[in-house]
């Protein structure tokens, strides 16, 4: 049986990979739509990722003296959300690069604290089947909702994908509710 603090954990990290996989092998064909050629999709990439690890070090050492954890990764999931429907707006490779720069933002404020709250709340003689369920269920959920939101895409449109994962990562935030409460 998993302890109360891990299992929200567990389901917020779940729901929130969910979201955030639909769009996955469909960022290159939503950055060529909106006028993005093969440099524009290389640099927004790598906005997110040098956004993301440069930040995530810097909060993770902050996590550690001064700022809430909990809050931190309480915020990152709901910037994360917000720049979720940001997708919305995007109509050049601009926009896409800044988009992609605030997930990175997010993400660094999500992820060092989220995995400093799971190694806190985890009971160290499960520790592998625990670690074992964070990465196992992000990957299993975020295959599952790669061809989602392929279909999404194919029998709707871009707009309705990114409506549909931004409400996913909402309700990623109220998952994680049980852990910001004192």
């Amino acid at each position: 049986m998993l302890n109360r603090k891990i299992r929200a954990l567990l389901l917020a990290d779940t729901v929130w990979f969910f979201g955030e996989g639909m769009l996955g092998p469909l960022f290159a064909v939503f950055a060529q739509r909106v006028g993005g050629d093969v440099l524009n999709i290389a640099y927004a990439w790598a906005s997110y990722l040098i956004v993301a690890g440069l930040l995530t070090i810097l909060i993770g050492k902050l996590s550690d003296k001064r700022l809430s954890k909990k809050k931190l990764v309480f915020l990152g999931y709901v910037l994360n959300a917000i720049f979720t429907f940001g997708y919305l707006f995007v109509n050049g490779p601009m926009k896409l690069l800044l988009i992609e720069a605030g997930l990175g933002i997010a993400a660094a404020l999500a992820t060092p604290t989220w995995n400093a709250l799971y190694s806190e709340y985890e009971d160290r003689k499960k520790d592998g089947l625990l670690w074992g369920l964070a990465d196992g269920a992000s990957q299993l959920f975020t295959g599952i909702a790669i061809i989602i939101g392929g279909l999404i895409v194919v029998y709707f449109s871009f707009p309705a994908l990114f409506i549909t994962m931004g409400i996913i990562q909402i309700v990623s935030v109220f998952l994680l509710i049980p852990i910001i409460r004192k």
